[in-house]
């Protein structure tokens, strides 16, 4: 019933940026919320940031300060700007969202993932 495809993922140098975006697609109606997650080799997926549909957003510890989302509510994309990347960013990062799709009242989807792995 929806779909969420990211792009942008790749390999980065330490300081570096990124910028992550992720389209969705399908018989939306409203979305609760949009975010991403990341998971990195060993490790549980965790939070890296929410944004709801009136705008607030929530970040994880590790990233507050670097990260930013913000939506494009016309395109039904959420983007993730990513500054001054560390090593212990590497991970593969999943896009998700809460939407309200009929007949459904509450979708929770996730995409497929991009990697980023910040190195040098």
């Amino acid at each position: 019933q929806v779909q969420l495809v990211e792009s942008g993922g790749g390999l980065v140098q330490p300081g570096g940026s990124l910028r992550l975006s992720c389209e969705a697609s399908g018989s939306i109606l409203s979305f609760n919320h949009m975010g991403w997650y990341r998971q990195a080799p060993g490790k549980q997926r965790e939070l890296v940031a929410v944004i709801t549909n009136g705008g607030s957003t929530n970040y994880g510890d590790s990233v507050k300060g670097r990260f930013t989302i913000s939506r494009d509510n016309a395109k039904n994309t959420v983007y993730l700007q990513m500054n001054s990347l560390k090593p212990e960013d590497t991970a593969v990062y999943y896009c998700n969202a809460v939407a309200v799709a009929p007949p459904a009242n509450r979708v929770d989807s996730w995409g497929k993932g991009t990697l980023v792995t910040v190195s040098s």
